[in-house]
């Protein structure tokens, strides 16, 4: 069995080694390989240069780049990234160190054990660290996913989540349009109409960054996302 680590990169020469180093070093279930594929959005810092640098220090990592030659947006990158995987399964991992590589395992416990098709990290579920930083930012988050959740009739704690974990052939078999955030809503639009499928949600840590240290979502996004969540569920 293989993971693909899908990780979409905008200016983010200053984490990109250590979230690689970190993801290549987390520890998988007993014979599971790994490849991991960076899509990068056209960064306009050094951040091409530092994937390289890795990838040429260390040969043997199952590392694949991809560049995009214009500024798409996170869910550009995405579908780029889910149209090269070859793993098993999918998970999405952002190149800021917010979320920890470490925390693989539990999100694919469900799916070896065969109860799930589809994995959700929720940062608002268990006793995992938690960074305390902005009060309208957790409210909004949970706002979007009980806006979703209405129209998806699905009971997930974290819709926005970055860790969403696929079987390969479910996440492939979706038509995905969204550029930029929107990836977040019309993903779980649409999964939650696929036949059959077995959504799980389990508990992971988040350790946030503020927007001096390079946090780049914003309001904005939030009314983009409203948008989304009516759009992939009242017309489509």
């Amino acid at each position: 069995m293989k993971l693909t680590v899908i990780i979409p990169a905008y200016n983010e020469e200053r984490t990109i080694r250590t979230i690689l180093s970190k993801v290549f070093e987390a520890q998988l279930p007993a014979g599971m390989q790994r490849e991991v594929i960076v899509v990068n959005d056209c960064s306009a810092d050094g951040t091409l240069t530092e994937l390289e640098k890795f990838k040429a220090e260390n040969p043997g990592l199952d590392l694949r780049i991809f560049s995009h030659r214009r500024n798409k947006g996170k869910g550009a990158a995405l579908h780029t990234g889910i149209k090269e995987a070859l793993g098993d399964f999918v998970i999405v991992q952002d190149a800021d160190l917010e979320y920890d590589p470490r925390e693989f395992s539990i999100l694919l416990q469900p799916i070896l054990e065969d109860h799930a098709d589809v994995v959700y990290g929720s940062r608002f579920m268990g006793g995992k660290p938690h960074r305390i930083l902005f009060f309208w930012h957790s409210i909004g988050n949970r706002f979007l996913t009980f806006v979703s959740n209405a129209f998806t009739n699905l009971n997930l704690t974290d819709m926005e989540t970055c860790y969403k974990l696929f079987r390969r052939e479910i996440i492939q078999g979706l038509d995905l349009e969204e550029q930029r955030f929107g990836f977040e809503p019309e993903v779980t639009a649409k999964v939650a109409r696929v036949p059959g499928v077995r959504i799980y949600e389990v508990g992971i840590s988040y350790y946030g960054r503020t927007y001096e240290e390079g946090k780049k979502i914003n309001w904005k996004d939030g009314v983009q996302a409203i948008y989304c969540i009516l759009k992939y569920n009242l017309f489509r």
